[in-house]
């Protein structure tokens, strides 16, 4: 079953995250922030039909395996697929779909209007999240409609698929020359294979084109305004669509925001700190739980001891698990794993990352590991093609979004001025990515230009988006307010890390519509 926690967890994990205020997405001179550009009350020419369809909704499992769609039926909700052009500029062209999910307001007397929930990736599938958020709205949730979508290109919409060797997220170039060379050509590869398999629709996945995807999405709810909550990557995607179509939002809540300036295929570089911080705190955590995990009684032994974990995978890939789940994981893979599961620092998602490693230190003792099911899941999503799918979408979003730096050289270079500080991270968080090898980007990057009267929520010790990114978003947007999770170093708050002050500030405004009067940070 769904839960907030979980299914949030789960979206943030694969991953972490054009002049504003233009028509209905297309090139018009940009608007003022007084002044939103006159055109933004009717779809540009040629976009009716698809802002004028009716949905067909239907029910949402597909199968007895359909996990999300029999919870969405379980629930109450409906599903349909919205029909939008694959190329704005070209409407009468060839369209795809995009896969929705409404759960309805169940106090229709108090009904406030559509929230659609991202949960970020980029790329993660979005159709159950109305589920994951609905408990932690409590009393609030029932005034919603609540919809989930699979962004353009992921989940049920229209798909993308290059046919990957495995999953998403970063992998380390190791700790010698070598290392960074298999990883160049592994980046190259994949931008090539995503070239001949869908080099036609590459152009058209964007975050651009997924707010105008929204945009038609809030019209076939027969919305005038829609609310937006959306977490990590959805962030950007949330300011996207109110820059570009600043009169069509109602109430926004973006937590773990991207500061829109910095957004770019090498979304993690600078958060070498926060990780070591993370790091070091899970190591404290883990030595005083030594009699539970075996992996050191302090901080230093703990560290010490993954140290020779990695050590042994860059020698040999450590195998765990017994088949059918057997998984043989290298000097790339070991730091990746270790990396993805420190954006939580709860209590049991502490837990969650100690037993794991813990079987890595096993393997790499040479002795036998059975994995949890939950462990053999993620290793399948991030290491074999079972991730396939979700890593071509997140990859074709960020090169498609920002051109990243062509020279595998200046990477390398990164690598070495990071790695005397941080030998760990650097070699992930500085490595060079397919964006590297990928066509440029058809439009200009997202700006903002139009304040927003937004909610935006992060954590002090956020290790994928640094805090200082939601200060710089803040700080563009004057009639914003900053909602602050001190001291964790935490990944996506509302509804996932379990604090009272969080979740329910950010209930009173969505239920009230009432920023609160002044920025306001919240105790871990």
């Amino acid at each position: 079953m769904i839960t907030p926690g979980t299914a949030l967890r789960r979206a943030s994990a694969v991953g972490l995250v054009l002049a504003a205020g233009l028509a209905n997405g297309l090139a018009t001179p940009p608007a003022t922030a007084a002044t939103p550009a006159a055109a933004d009350a009717a779809p540009a020419a040629g976009l009716g039909r698809y802002y004028q369809q009716r949905p067909d909704w239907h029910r949402c499992a597909q199968g007895a395996d359909d996990e999300t769609g029999r919870a969405l039926d379980t629930a109450g909700a409906r599903c349909a697929d919205v029909t939008v052009p694959l190329d704005y500029g070209k409407p009468h062209g060839r369209t795809i779909t995009v896969a929705i999910s409404r759960l309805k307001a169940t106090d229709t007397r108090h009904r406030i209007g559509s929230l659609l929930v991202n949960p970020g990736g980029p790329g993660g599938p979005g159709l159950g999240t109305g589920l994951a958020v609905r408990p932690v709205m409590k009393e609030t949730g029932a005034r919603y409609d609540l919809i989930g979508m699979d962004q353009r290109f992921t989940g049920r919409s229209t798909p993308l698929d290059c046919g990957l060797p495995s999953g998403p997220g970063l992998l380390s170039a190791g700790p010698d020359r070598a290392g960074f060379d298999r990883q160049t050509a592994r980046a190259r590869s994949v931008a090539e294979r995503c070239r001949a398999t869908n080099g036609p629709l590459l152009p058209h996945v964007t975050t651009r084109n997924t707010a105008r995807d929204i945009d038609v999405v809030r019209s076939v709810l027969g919305e005038r305004k829609i609310s937006y909550l959306g977490f990590s990557y959805g962030t950007y995607l949330g300011t996207a669509y109110t820059q570009m179509f600043p009169t069509r939002h109602d109430r926004v809540v973006l937590d773990s925001a991207l500061d829109p300036d910095r957004y770019n295929p090498r979304l993690l570089k600078g958060a070498d700190a926060e990780n070591e911080k993370a790091y070091d705190d899970w190591a404290d955590w883990t030595a005083a739980h030594h009699a539970t995990y075996g992996l050191g009684r302090t901080r230093d032994q703990v560290r010490a001891t993954l140290d020779d974990v990695i050590a042994a995978s860059v020698r040999e890939p450590l195998t765990v698990g017994t088949a059918p789940d057997v998984f043989r994981l290298d000097g790339s893979q070991v730091p990746a794993l270790l990396f993805t599961e420190l954006a939580n620092d709860t209590d049991p998602a502490r837990a969650s990352l100690a037993e794991h490693m813990s079987l890595l230190a096993r393997a790499a003792e040479g002795r036998p590991t059975t994995l949890p099911h939950a462990f053999a899941g993620l290793l399948r999503s991030m290491f074999t093609p079972a991730g396939s799918s979700v890593a071509s979408a997140q990859t074709a979003i960020l090169c498609g979004d920002i051109s990243a730096p062509r020279d595998p050289e200046m990477y390398w270079r990164d690598i070495e001025r990071g790695r005397a500080a941080h030998p760990l991270f650097a070699p992930l968080t500085e490595s060079i990515t397919p964006c590297a090898f990928w066509d440029r980007p058809r439009e200009e990057p997202v700006r903002v230009r139009h304040d927003t009267r937004a909610l935006i929520v992060a954590s002090t010790g956020d290790p994928r988006v640094p805090y200082t990114n939601s200060v710089a978003l803040h700080n563009r947007l004057p009639s914003s307010r900053l909602l602050t999770l001190a001291g964790a170093n935490q990944h996506v708050n509302y509804g996932a890390y379990g604090n009272a002050c969080i979740d329910s500030t950010v209930n009173s405004y969505l239920a009230t519509g009432r920023l609160p009067a002044r920025d306001r940070a919240c105790a871990k």
